[in-house]
């Protein structure tokens, strides 16, 4: 899904949050809860209480996408409240995530970064 994002970060908002919020609340809350800019090229991933529904807000050029996922079963393995800054993970955490997996998989191989050799 997003495998061809131009993401540089991925923020987790820590706790549950309101899932009734729409793009422009979201946005809101990325520029005055987080101090973060909404227009940037990252992903912004909010979660709801019951862990089951979680919505990504993402800038693309000229407008927002808002991604809905919701887990027929089970929940999202999701950060507790208690942080007041948002919690920033790597893609690949995000796809873990976004399967019903734990952000930490001590099983998962080493992320391998290419080279250049002269």
């Amino acid at each position: 899904m997003f495998t061809n994002t131009r993401a540089q970060r991925v923020y987790l908002a820590c706790g549950s949050t309101d899932l009734r919020k729409s793009i422009d609340s979201l946005a809101v809350l990325v520029k005055e809860g987080f101090n973060l800019d909404p227009f940037s090229p990252c992903l912004f991933v909010f979660c709801n209480r019951k862990r089951d529904k979680l919505k990504i807000l993402q800038w693309d050029h000229n407008g927002f996408w808002l991604h809905y996922r919701r887990l027929e079963r089970g929940t999202f393995s999701w950060p507790k409240e208690g942080a007041t800054t948002p919690l920033i993970i790597s893609s690949r955490q995000l796809r873990w995530l976004l399967d019903g997996l734990p952000l930490e998989q001590r099983q998962a191989h080493r992320a391998v970064h290419a080279r250049t050799i002269l």
